[in-house]
């Protein structure tokens, strides 16, 4: 062995240490030399920072790939966890209340018609709209109408994240349009088994290669159905049609994610706040149960064959009556114990004095991320008049938003094609609709009212409002429509009508007395 042969493994060892230790002179500096971010959120020194790994990916891995257990875990809190079902039940009374009323705005000047006239069309197109959207005909399976269409629509949009709305057309009797409505199921929206592998295909939502949304995959049957007579198939619905762009479908989300392709229910971020919640008020409960029946132990020393006195609790009533060696306690029950036997009972200290501040701490933490105030989230207004509206216009905030998108996503789309159904059946008139784009939009101009916000002091509200509209700040319309949600419109001609008739009577008035003298 030559002495080259012997130095060549020690050069490539001492290679080798040379980078090792350059590499860790070079990360010294680095933390010598920390700035920015990389010292404090991004730190990957610190302690308190060092464990956190959140490697995070594209929508797809984020959100699409775990909808399903967020779907089904938001849907048990929905049924099984009180405080989880008032926070998406107190956003549908907000926002959708009774439903969204339709409030016809024609842009009269776009048109070329006088404000008179304009007003005359509105009352005209919403009767129409009215017929049909008070009957259960609009709907598809004929079980509700519009403005329950609507709350249904909504509701499954936050326990689900999403809603899918198909407009069918079908005939029926007594009913002069044929525009229906068809809610779909978020879970029924699915890639079919032999696409799985198409890239363009994110969870039943097909897209082009510009990220345009072309068609939905949707399946027969709900996943989970027991029923396994029906064999899964697929159709796919394309999202506008080819020759005139109608909408096909209409997509009822709200996105986090540029790319996203499908909806996060409205509770994925605080799942494991409120189970942990429910968990812990259902054990408090059992707790103060536990601790509040009184049941009498009677020890004995040595057998005895006299029956136990006193109520017990009965056999059929018994959880666990197959078991020898379970007692089950109820109120004001005795038990007669076996020879020899003890009962040691450990006094749970029930009710908990500190329960209500910490459920009270944790919901504070919930409804800033449901942006519902833990006032409202609760019911609980005991603070000042200056709190709880304070609190109220928070919440507001987030009801005139969900109001807006769903007015925009929902009711409006679904209004724009029954309004061409009727301007081409004829039942409307409109020259000029089916022309020029702009036209056509300014027919259907609309506004959807829902339930107004409410007032606490309604003398002060009122007093405000009415300096609001003298001061050109508002308008009586848009003033109705906050606090009482009524059409200004309608409330001043039904009062014209009344003083007709009040003045009717106090001209009769005169009349019968003199009768009477």
């Amino acid at each position: 062995m030559g002495l080259f042969d012997i130095l060549k493994p020690n050069k490539r060892k001492n290679e080798a240490t040379r980078r090792e230790i350059e590499a860790l002179a070079l990360g010294r500096v680095k933390e010598i030399l920390n700035s920015g971010y990389s010292n404090y959120g991004a730190s990957r020194s610190k302690k308190s920072l060092i464990g956190w790994r959140a490697d995070g990916g594209s929508h797809k891995e984020d959100i699409e790939d775990n909808l399903t257990i967020l779907r089904q875990r938001s849907r048990d809190l929905f049924m099984g966890v009180p405080l989880a079902t008032g926070a998406v039940k107190t956003c549908r009374t907000n926002v959708v209340g009774g439903g969204l009323l339709l409030k016809s705005q024609i842009d009269y000047e776009a048109i070329g018609i006088s404000a008179k006239e304009a007003r005359s069309l509105e009352q005209k197109i919403e009767r129409e709209f009215k017929l049909w959207a008070d009957s259960t005909s609009c709907d598809i399976e004929r079980f509700d109408n519009f403005y329950e269409l609507q709350q249904l629509a909504f509701l499954n949009w936050l326990i689900s994240g999403d809603v899918i709305v198909l407009l069918p057309t079908t005939e029926r009797v007594a009913m002069p349009y044929d525009l229906r409505i068809q809610l779909i199921e978020a879970d029924r929206i699915s890639t079919p088994k032999d696409k799985s592998q198409d890239k363009n295909i994110i969870d039943g939502v097909e897209s082009n290669k510009n990220g345009e949304t072309i068609a939905y995959y949707i399946c027969n049957r709900h996943p989970n159905s027991k029923d396994l007579t029906e064999k899964e198939e697929w159709v796919r619905v394309e999202a506008y049609g080819k020759n005139t762009g109608r909408k096909n479908v209409l997509h009822l989300m709200n996105r986090e994610r540029i790319g996203q392709r499908r909806g996060v229910p409205l509770l994925a971020p605080v799942i494991e706040s409120l189970k942990q919640l429910g968990r812990y008020t259902e054990a408090e409960l059992v707790a103060a149960v536990v601790s509040g029946l009184l049941t009498v132990f009677i020890e004995k020393e040595s057998y005895s064959s006299e029956p136990p006195f006193g109520q017990i609790v009965q056999e059929e009533e018994q959880v666990d009556r197959y078991t020898e060696n379970s007692i089950e306690l109820g109120p004001g029950a005795i038990i007669d114990l076996n020879e020899g036997e003890k009962a040691n009972i450990v006094n749970p200290g029930r009710p908990n004095a500190a329960f209500d501040g910490f459920v009270t701490a944790i919901c504070r933490q919930i409804g800033a991320a449901l942006e519902i105030p833990y006032e409202l989230l609760l019911k609980n207004f005991n603070a000042s008049y200056s709190a709880s509206r304070a609190a109220l216009l928070e919440a507001w905030k987030s009801f005139r938003m969900y109001r807006e998108w769903l007015a925009a996503d929902f009711c409006q789309p679904i209004y724009e094609e029954w309004l061409t159904e009727a301007v081409a059946k004829g039942r409307i008139e409109a020259p000029g609709f089916f022309g020029d784009p702009l036209t056509k939009k300014a027919y259907c101009g609309a506004e959807w009212n829902g339930p107004a916000q409410g007032l606490l002091n309604p003398t002060q509200e009122v007093a405000a409002a009415q300096k609001r509209v003298e001061n050109g700040f508002s308008t009586r319309s848009k003033e109705a429509k906050e606090m009482n949600g009524t059409d200004y419109y309608k409330n001043i001609s039904q009062l014209k009508q009344e003083e007709e008739l009040i003045q009717e009577i106090r001209k009769e008035i005169p009349k019968v007395e003199e009768e009477q003298n």
